[in-house]
């Protein structure tokens, strides 16, 4: 879930009716403006924000200004990707009321670093000017996140634009599985201090309501900016973004005072501050690591699919290595500008770790793997190494897979390397084969036999051939969808 600034419009959603002779359908009306709007979106729309709400704020009239920035959602017919990865045992799971009744039990369990503040609702509820549509920052399986505005010292809320300004996170009203990851966050991240992770500011705890106070990153999600923005990151910043991911790892497997495990690194868990530093968000999944004379935790099955180690997938046993194959799987992403997995790939490419493994250890090959947008303004001897340290961490034996403390003195140099393969002329050699090769399977006929799309006469030729003989016929293009 990212912390960032920028809501993302929630899109129009399709609602499908399953009965046999009903088919989905849009109903639209006509605005003030004169633009039309889908009523069902509406409906949805009003309906996400409902569920963002804590409960006290549903009832205050104050909310109902309208706005049309919204939080990215996900459709009802699709699944989540901060699921469990197995489905959840239904007797794990428990009513509103049980978890109200059983405060007292967990307030006990709160272990409170001192450095932290402490909010009363209201605080929070003012601060973020009554968790009305525009402070919506993000959604995610915790809950909704707000902007707000505090003292810089204190837990008063103050003017917007002044004093402090902070992410304010609400829990979800699912009974015991949401609180136990409220507490997890308040007892590792307030007791955590590292550059690389996001600072826990205070919580609140009253009555049935659970909500968490963080330092507001101004960049919002790595997520958003590899997926959703439409300039892509350049290699340097990627590989800063990476290092210091690292290096939050890092600090939680072998430099913390009791090591944790984090179980739920992904893109949207990597928020970025004003310098595009990277700090590692939610640990409401986070685990002890186990105890010395032990190899893992033994633990139901969490995480997100596309992410999570398939021998933790498999067996439930929860190691420090099982977070460094979630970086190598963030790393691929990173590279290639793909996501985990997307069923909107051709057949053979949704899951990336499964498409990009042939070539992540193939010197020529491997550069296919990487992400178009940089139009070559990437390290040639820093992608190579990045790949490298990809397939390492996602090897299958999870003893072959490095330490986290690796991963970092490898990453360490490539920030700042400057052979860039835009400027290589073997660079400019094999991309110049690449498009002669697409070309040629999409020529275009001419008198004198084919021509490329630019207008320019194919790099090869075959003598005494009929021109028409030189390049196989165009065959017609696979589905590029399941």
């Amino acid at each position: 879930m990212g912390l960032g600034p920028e809501p993302v419009k929630l899109k129009n959603w399709e609602v499908k009716n399953s009965g046999k002779n009903n088919k989905s359908r849009k109903v639209k009306k006509k605005k003030d403006g004169g633009e039309e709007e889908d009523e069902i979106g509406c409906w949805v729309r009003f309906r996400f924000m409902e569920s963002c709400l804590p409960s006290r704020s549903k009832v205050d009239n104050s909310m109902s200004g309208t706005s049309t920035n919204y939080a990215d959602s996900k459709s009802p017919n699709e699944k989540r990707r901060d699921q469990p990865v197995v489905p959840v045992s239904s007797t794990t799971t428990s009513t509103n009321a049980e978890s109200a009744s059983s405060t007292p039990k967990f307030s006990e369990e709160l272990k409170v670093s001192s450095q932290l503040r402490k909010f009363t609702f209201n605080d929070l509820k003012l601060a973020t000017r009554n968790f009305r549509p525009e402070s919506l920052l993000g959604e995610g399986g915790f809950g909704c996140v707000f902007k707000g505005w505090v003292e810089e010292n204190g837990t008063a809320p103050v003017k917007p634009g002044t004093g402090l300004t902070v992410a304010v996170k609400t829990l979800n009203h699912d009974g015991l599985q949401g609180h136990k990851e409220w507490l997890a966050e308040v007892n590792f991240l307030g007791n955590l201090v590292h550059p690389n992770l996001v600072k826990l500011v205070g919580y609140c705890i009253e009555d049935d309501q659970r909500l968490l106070v963080y330092e507001f990153m101004p960049r919002g999600s790595l997520e958003n900016h590899l997926f959703r923005r439409s300039l892509p990151l350049p290699w340097s910043i990627r590989m800063k973004i990476a290092l210091g991911a690292a290096k939050g790892l890092a600090f939680l497997h072998e430099e913390a005072e009791k090591p944790v495990i984090y179980r739920d690194f992904k893109t949207s868990n990597i928020l970025l501050d004003a310098d595009y530093n990277a700090k590692l968000s939610d640990f409401g999944l986070a685990k002890d690591a186990p105890e010395e004379g032990k190899t893992h935790v033994s633990t139901r099955v969490m995480g997100t699919y596309g992410y999570a180690a398939p021998e933790y997938v498999m067996t439930g046993h929860l190691t420090s290595k099982s977070d460094v194959y979630s970086f190598g799987v963030v790393l691929l992403e990173m590279l290639t500008g793909r996501r985990s997995m997307d069923k909107n790939r051709p057949n053979g490419e949704h899951n990336l770790v499964e498409w990009a493994r042939p070539h992540l250890g193939d010197k020529r090959r491997f550069y296919r793997l990487l992400d178009p947008r940089l139009e070559g303004h990437f390290s040639i001897k820093g992608s190579q190494k990045a790949a490298q340290l990809a397939a390492q961490c996602l090897s299958r034996d999870p003893k072959a897979r490095p330490r986290m403390t690796e991963v970092v003195e490898t990453l360490k140099p490539l920030p700042n390397l400057k052979d860039m393969a835009s400027s290589s002329y073997y660079f400019q050699t094999m991309q110049s084969d690449t498009r002669s090769n697409r070309n040629s399977k999409n020529g275009v006929r001419t008198q004198g036999g084919f021509m490329t799309r630019n207008g320019q006469p194919p790099m090869r030729s075959l003598s005494n051939a009929s021109p028409y003989h030189q390049y196989p016929q165009k065959s017609p293009k696979p589905n590029a969808r399941q």
